[in-house]
């Protein structure tokens, strides 16, 4: 058999693995755990790191001020160095829509080793350690709450004894690029990380979407969060594996009213949301790097290639094999074309959409290499052991 031949049916295998043998991540329905009332509801506290986020707080902070929590609840927002009033904004906020306690706060400039969002946490926890709280929110200023998010969260931690239960906001898609690129961002992200394994204990596969996690307050001192991962640009994932790797069980899903008010109405928006931290996902090493663009060129652009090259060259079998991955390529990415109530049409555009992240992804590289590193408002990460800039 011919190389496209033998690359088709690889893609084909690789497919149909996909499809039985990675956790089954294309399913969209797994939700929060069942929850019921617990006897008493435990103290907690939401501690929001927010640099630069004026445009977004009026949204978001309402939502976390107006929480219908049954325990004693407060709100901690750490004002990350901002220069656009967001600390400002945030008491303004406070004083006009009422509800649960706020306090402000500001961590002053990260030192070396830590990066500006962990350190600003690390902040807030102090803060909320005064209170002593059982569990600890940890929500970007960027994530709006239906007014129940707090109550189910604690009720799915309660009842199913978890340390750390995560929810994956439902991100904004309104633009002709956030319909191509964000739902295939979750999508990727589930493939990496099948959340279905995420919760089983004694699985290495660990967690979390930073936008909002609930995490017990004495699984974060026993896995020293944030201080065991202050040099964390995936910070979420980082989380998640320390909570697991100190014997904590965690939880990741798919939220239902938990959503990101954020924008990224131009395709560059979206490109540096991914590609700032692409290749620090690759630990920085380049023989990953390598094995991700050829498993990306194999798994989504190999598939529509055969099934046009073999048709156009009558080699009947690749065609037949590209159009049958292809196929499946477009069935697992129906569920999450609804979970975003886009058009499903959209699906067979997936290649197109990997071949941008792939794009994304050796371009994180290159800006690695170059000394720019991860770059986020105003601040990069340029190594590993590097210190922040300004």
């Amino acid at each position: 058999m011919s190389a496209l031949v033998w690359t088709a049916v690889g893609s084909l295998a690789a497919w149909l693995w996909l499809l039985l043998g990675q956790g089954f991540f294309w399913r969209t329905d797994l939700r929060l755990p069942p929850r019921g009332k617990p006897e008493s509801w435990p103290s907690v506290c939401v501690v929001v790191p927010a640099r630069d986020e004026a445009a977004v707080l009026p949204e978001s902070l309402p939502s976390l001020l107006a929480q219908e929590y049954p325990g004693r609840a407060e709100v901690f927002l750490v004002d990350d160095g901002s220069s656009d009033g967001t600390g400002e904004l945030a008491r303004e906020l406070g004083r006009r829509h009422g509800g649960l306690p706020l306090t402000v706060g500001s961590p002053g400039e990260p030192p070396a080793g830590w990066t500006g969002k962990l350190w600003a946490v690390r902040h807030g926890i102090g803060l909320a350690r005064a209170r002593a709280p059982e569990f600890l929110l940890l929500t970007d200023a960027d994530i709006a709450h239906a007014p129940d998010s707090l109550r189910e969260l604690v009720a799915s931690a309660v009842a199913g004894d978890f340390d750390l239960v995560s929810q994956m906001a439902r991100l904004r898609v309104e633009s002709v690029w956030e319909r191509l690129v964000v739902p295939a961002f979750v999508y990727f992200f589930a493939q990496l990380y099948p959340f279905r394994w995420i919760a089983r204990q004694g699985s290495r596969t660990a967690a979390a979407a930073g936008g909002c996690v609930l995490l017990r307050a004495t699984a974060a001192e026993r896995a020293r969060i944030p201080d065991s991962i202050g040099q964390a640009v995936i910070d979420d994932v980082a989380l998640a594996r320390a909570v697991k790797d100190s014997g904590g069980h965690i939880w990741l899903g798919l939220a239902e009213r938990v959503d990101s008010v954020r924008p990224y109405p131009r395709l560059h928006d979206l490109w540096r949301m991914v590609s700032r931290s692409a290749y620090a996902q690759l630990r920085h090493n380049p023989l990953l790097l390598i094995g991700t663009v050829a498993g990306l060129a194999v798994v989504y652009l190999v598939p529509p290639v055969a099934l046009v090259v073999g048709l156009v060259a009558g080699a009947h079998l690749a065609a037949a094999a590209g159009g049958l991955a292809w196929l499946l390529m477009t069935v697992t990415y129906l569920p999450m074309l609804r979970y975003y109530r886009q058009p499903l049409a959209l699906a067979p555009l997936l290649p197109f959409t990997a071949l941008m992240y792939l794009f994304m992804t050796v371009d994180s590289a290159v800006q690695h290499y170059r000394g720019r590193g991860a770059a986020w408002k105003g601040r990069t990460y340029a190594r590993p052991d590097a210190a922040p800039g300004p």
